[in-house]
C-alpha cells in the first residue's frame, strides 16, 4: 500500500519546491506551473513526490518545447532510429540539469542526482538555502520608497 508523508511533511516540501520556482524563474528559465499539460510548454517542472519512500521529496525536470517532443515522437513512430531529433531531448535535459544545478546550488540550494530509473534527467532538492536567507532577487528595504521618504544617496533637489 501507498504511504503518503504527513501534512506538515507535505506543506514543508510544497514550500520547497515554490522556492525551487522562484529561483528558477529568477534566473530567466521558464518554469512550468503545476498542473499545466506538457502539450502546451517546455521548461523547468517541479514537482513533489509525498511518497513515505526513498524516492519521495522535491524533483526538478526540464521539458523540451512542444515542437521537439512532436518531432521526436514522429522519428520514433516512423521508426527512424537513426534521426538526430530523438537524442535532442535527452541531450538538452542532461544540459539544463547542469545549469538548474549550478543555478540552485548557488542560491544555497542542496541538490542531488536521484540515481533513480524512474527519474532520468531529474534532479532531487533535498534542502532549501538556510533560514533566514533572503533570495537574491528579492526587494530590499533601499529600493522601497514611500511618500515623504528618500532612500540613502538621493538627492532632494533633484526633478
Amino acid at each position: 500500500m501507498f504511504e503518503k508523508v504527513s501534512a506538515e511533511e507535505v506543506a514543508r516540501l510544497e514550500a520547497l519546491a515554490s522556492k525551487v520556482r522562484d529561483e528558477l524563474a529568477a534566473a530567466g528559465l521558464p518554469v512550468l506551473a503545476p498542473g499545466l499539460s506538457h502539450v502546451l510548454a517546455g521548461g523547468a517542472e517541479v514537482e513533489v513526490d509525498d511518497g513515505a519512500d526513498a524516492a519521495g521529496g522535491v524533483y526538478v525536470d526540464w521539458e523540451a518545447s512542444p515542437r521537439l517532443r512532436q518531432c521526436a515522437t514522429r522519428a520514433l513512430r516512423l521508426r527512424l532510429m537513426d534521426d538526430p531529433v530523438l537524442r535532442r531531448p535527452g541531450e538538452i535535459s542532461a544540459a539544463m540539469m547542469h545549469a538548474i544545478s549550478a543555478i540552485l546550488t548557488g542560491a544555497g540550494f542542496t541538490v542531488e542526482d536521484p540515481n533513480d530509473d524512474y527519474r532520468p534527467f531529474h534532479l532531487r532538492v533535498v534542502a532549501g538555502p538556510p533560514p533566514g536567507t533572503a533570495p537574491g532577487w528579492e526587494l530590499r528595504d533601499e529600493e522601497v520608497s514611500m511618500a515623504g521618504w528618500q532612500a540613502a544617496g538621493e538627492d532632494a533637489d533633484a526633478d
